[in-house]
């Protein structure tokens, strides 16, 4: 494994490399941010044609799977993938559009919910930090660590010391995971209110999907505004160098999936990947 220096040099240059075609797309660091101020119906990955797009998506998807396989194969680095969004924003969907084709070998998603009774009687990060990549895996988190800095602040749950307290906390949790040679990618997946109410509809009215329907998600919907300052706060907060943000319009599922996979495969790609040496005894060797 590359040391904390060398990954530190190697993700730099990667971050970099990409920063063009990020930069419109993520916080400003030290300036407020406004989640409102970006469209959740732009396009800005896309050919112009859904078809093509689709199509995109499926070669770029198989392209993931080639590259997930030398980098399980290779195993001096760890990748993070954070998916956050409010209710219907396609975390779910993301998950099986980017990541459907890979082998299930290195490859782990991880639904966080509520946290249970034992996982409360630890410090709110403790939970998280069990389910992180070990080398050579690419581990996805469907909602995260983040919901610690919404749901109790939304609800009046912690003080605004505490509020603080927490940013700061994940910060240096995310920046020594990447000092010890995590790769750490965090989505927010951007759609508007009214497209959640017509996703949210669409649950009620087809019975194959009534399972997914909630009414606590009403409630939630109802705290509208307050969600959107509490995320505005934290994509501000913790928007760092080494744990950066992009934000995902996702009104389109399909360029929500195509924006996802071009930003991991630019990153894998980045990476000076190789399969490990074999075994040089083995060289002439020929099975009977």
């Amino acid at each position: 494994m590359p040391s904390p220096h060398a990954h530190d040099a190697l993700w730099g240059t990667v971050r970099h490399s990409l920063a063009p075609r990020w930069a419109p797309w993520q916080p400003e660091p030290g300036k407020p941010f406004a989640l409102d101020a970006i469209d959740p119906s732009a396009k800005p990955f896309s050919t112009g044609s859904k078809a093509e797009d689709k199509a995109a998506v499926e070669a770029l998807a198989v392209e993931l799977d080639a590259l997930q396989n030398l980098f399980y194969a290779d195993k001096r680095y760890k990748l993070l993938v954070v998916l956050q969004g409010t209710d219907t924003s396609g975390k779910d969907g993301t998950i099986r559009g980017v990541f459907g084709r890979m082998s299930a070998l290195g490859v782990h998603a991880v639904g966080w919910k509520a946290p249970t009774e034992p996982e409360l009687a630890h410090d709110y990060l403790w939970r998280i930090h069990q389910q992180v990549p070990q080398a050579g895996d690419i581990t996805v988190f469907n909602r995260s660590h983040y919901e610690d800095v919404l749901v109790p602040v939304v609800n009046g749950w912690i003080t605004p010391e505490q509020h603080q307290q927490r940013l700061a906390h994940i910060n240096d949790f995310e920046r020594m995971l990447s000092e010890t040679g995590t790769i750490v990618l965090k989505f927010l997946l951007h759609i508007g209110k009214d497209e959640q109410r017509e996703r949210l509809q669409e649950r009620l009215d087809d019975p194959a999907k009534h399972w997914k329907f909630s009414m606590g998600d009403i409630a939630v919907r109802k705290q509208w505004g307050d969600y959107r300052r509490a995320y505005d706060t934290l994509l501000g907060a913790t928007h760092t160098p080494w744990a950066p943000w992009t934000i995902v319009p996702a009104n389109s599922k399909t360029h929500r999936n195509l924006m996802i996979v071009t930003v991991l495969r630019a990153v894998l790609q980045g990476l000076p990947l190789r399969y490990p040496t074999g075994d040089a005894a083995l060289e002439h060797f020929t099975v009977e």
